[in-house]
């Protein structure tokens, strides 16, 4: 069953990364191959779909597998995260035939996807606090909103490309360029991950924790090795230096690992790319958004926080307090995960605030949305990989 239930995942991964191709088909003028950008469209978009139900698939024999709701820890909620982001694309699209719009969410998508393979894959009984059907009601509701939510990003993004003048260098071209930079190292940690996965490299360690020795499996060559860890496997590469002790967690090193190959591996993409176009990567691609309308792009925007953060407010604040007084006896205790989420509510909040008494429309509007999936991420990998807590089982 799990064997099935990984290699529906591995086909949906596939499957988005072809529909993302078959998208930047459609960048062509539809004025002079109308024909050919209809074609691409909808070989993309089915591909888009048989993808979203592998997903599906995965989902439901895990489900078998565990015998529990497969959001239980950070590899499931993150392939969850995944899918309903996919989802959440699928309804944009066919509302409003933006075809462009795949080009940017599926690989979203699909780094979501790939990020999850940084954490333990194994089916594992639940811990007692996670036995309760609130898990399947909070969770599912948290990473349903942020799915919504990271289609504004998409959209804030493509505004951006498009509308800032590229001609001249400013402080809006070098955070633009920062945060195409920032996908980068994501794209870099993708590859990197899928390299040596195909190459099926393994380096185990052993270190203290809790009075215990713990085995953690590298799947990269470690750069930083875990703090007082000993190498036990045979004719791989030494670790340059020790993970620092104030990463908490288990694996806290191999993902602190991660974490280097993925800025290393992406910074060299980015220069790789930056020598061969000669000039900044917005300025490259913003000739292929000549036919998108910037007014749509700020309505999908707008329309996504509208219905991502009443959702994410059920999921991520009233869902999960009612779950904290089950579980712990209180409503609110200042856990970095609750305090992220307060942040993140806030921030949206503040969004909507600017945008409807303001009028924060257009530019302005998509830089928020920008922030926002930054506020998401950093609670995503940050608050997992350096922050305790008592969500740090999952």
């Amino acid at each position: 069953m799990l064997s099935v239930s990984s290699g529906a995942l591995y086909s949906a991964f596939v499957l988005y990364l072809i529909a993302t191709l078959f998208f930047g088909a459609t960048v062509r003028d539809k004025r002079t191959d109308k024909k050919q950008h209809t074609v691409s469209a909808k070989i993309a978009i089915t591909l888009t779909i048989i993808g979203f139900a592998a997903q599906i698939v995965y989902f439901i024999t895990r489900w078998f597998a565990s015998g529990h709701a497969p959001v239980s820890n950070m590899f499931e909620f993150m392939t969850f995260l995944g899918m309903c982001t996919v989802f959440a694309f699928i309804i944009i699209y066919f509302y409003y035939k933006l075809s462009f719009l795949g080009l940017f969410a599926l690989p979203i998508s699909m780094i979501i996807i790939a990020y999850a393979s940084m954490f333990p894959t194994d089916v594992a009984p639940l811990v007692p606090s996670l036995q309760s059907h609130w898990l399947y009601i909070h969770v599912t509701t948290v990473a349903l909103g942020q799915g919504i939510l990271f289609i504004s990003f998409v959209a804030g993004l493509m505004y951006l490309i498009k509308e800032i003048d590229q001609t001249v260098k400013s402080k809006k071209t070098m955070w633009l360029e920062i945060v195409i930079y920032i996908l980068f190292i994501f794209i870099g940690f993708i590859g990197i991950t899928s390299a040596f996965g195909m190459m099926n490299y393994n380096a185990t360690f052993e270190y203290p924790s809790g009075g215990e020795t713990i085995k953690s499996e590298y799947k990269l060559p470690a750069i930083a090795g875990p703090n007082e860890g000993t190498l036990i496997t045979e004719n791989v590469m030494e670790p340059w230096f020790e993970t620092p002790n104030w990463l908490q967690g288990q694996d806290a090193g191999r993902k602190f690992n991660t974490v280097i190959w993925s800025l290393i591996t992406g910074t060299i993409l980015f220069v790789i790319v930056r020598l061969i176009i000669r000039k900044r990567v917005g300025a490259a691609i913003q000739p292929l958004f000549k036919n998108v309308k910037a007014d749509l792009l700020d309505e999908i925007g707008y329309r996504s926080v509208t219905i991502g953060f009443p959702v994410f407010t059920l999921g991520g604040l009233i869902f999960a307090a009612i779950w904290a007084q089950i579980a712990w006896g209180r409503f609110w205790g200042w856990d970095p995960k609750e305090v992220w989420a307060l942040v993140t509510w806030f921030f949206y909040a503040a969004y909507l605030h600017l945008r409807l008494s303001r009028g924060w429309h257009g530019e302005k509007s998509a830089w928020l949305a920008v922030i926002g999936f930054g506020i998401i991420m950093f609670n995503l990998i940050v608050v997992n990989l350096v922050l305790a807590g008592l969500h740090s089982y999952a």
